[in-house]
């Protein structure tokens, strides 16, 4: 029997319970007794034929997301090169009743999941007919989005007379995602490593991560450091990487010398505000 796991970190909307559970059994009998198993706990359990079945629903799922993350990662891009704002399009593009679903562009991809799975079936290559062509278009538009703000930081620098070479940089959010805690395959990582690499002295704040975590890939000795009036003025750049519902953007708007926001959606446009 297999089940695929399913859950939206920081969703308040959604518990356990009340996320559907998808269920594949080796046999009728194994599937039978999962969907009882599940149904305990569960308001609503689908059952498909077969655990193979089940697997791929996950990998659909995954590269549902990852596939429309990557589209709006590249739109934004382009957006931004024609001077047109992303999440204006964005907003726009929703007030359509049907056939759109919103999705926001941000500086690459996070969590064990999303980053991961819909490259699985590349794996396949040798025993399938065919591989998607998403596989290689996904891995260069979303991998390559920590450079693209790195540039966005570099230019924006740049334009004050600076360089990234000696600036110091505040990180705001390491982890992958929003009003969690959830360090993995965070970009947010991506971006302090290739700031680091080029000479920034890199610093973070993070709420829900107040200690840099032990990583297999990634190493920094650092604490997370309060967003005050005071700490934002010793900064040359303030990077929103992941946008925590407990940080003041207003305050930080207020008092940093230099905002780039990889999220582009809370901080409107000012003298010191690039969005990225």
């Amino acid at each position: 029997m297999f089940s695929p796991e399913r859950e939206d970190p920081g969703n308040p909307n959604f518990c356990t319970r009340t996320i559907p559970k998808v269920c594949g059994g080796v046999t009728p009998a194994c599937q039978e007794i999962g969907v009882a198993l599940y149904s305990a706990v569960i308001d609503k359990v689908v059952p498909v034929s077969s655990t193979r079945a089940a697997e791929m629903t996950k990998l659909l799922e995954n590269i549902h997301r990852a596939v429309n993350i990557g589209l709006v990662n590249e739109m934004k891009i382009v957006a931004d090169r024609m001077g047109i704002d992303i999440h204006e399009v964005i907003r726009a593009a929703a007030t359509k009743p049907f056939g759109f679903v919103p999705y926001y562009p941000g500086p690459g991809l996070g969590g064990h999941c999303i980053p991961i799975d819909p490259f699985y079936l590349t794996g396949r290559r040798a025993n399938t007919a065919s591989t998607p062509a998403s596989s290689n278009w996904l891995s260069e538009v979303n991998s390559s989005m920590p450079d693209y703000v790195v540039s966005k930081v570099a230019s924006a620098l740049n334009l004050r007379k600076k360089s990234i070479n000696g600036s110091r940089v505040l990180v705001l959010g390491i982890a992958y995602k929003k009003n969690v805690d959830d360090m993995r395959e965070s970009p947010s990582v991506l971006l302090m490593e290739k700031l680091r690499d080029l000479g920034a002295e890199v610093s973070y704040s993070d709420p829900h991560v107040p200690v840099f975590p032990k990583m297999r890939e990634h190493h920094f000795d650092l604490k997370s450091v309060p967003v005050t009036a005071d700490s934002l003025k010793d900064f040359d750049c303030v990077l929103v990487a992941t946008d925590h519902d407990k940080f003041d953007f207003d305050m930080i708007k207020a008092n940093a010398q230099l905002v780039v926001d990889s999220r582009g959606k809370y901080l409107e446009p000012a003298a010191n505000i690039v969005k990225a």
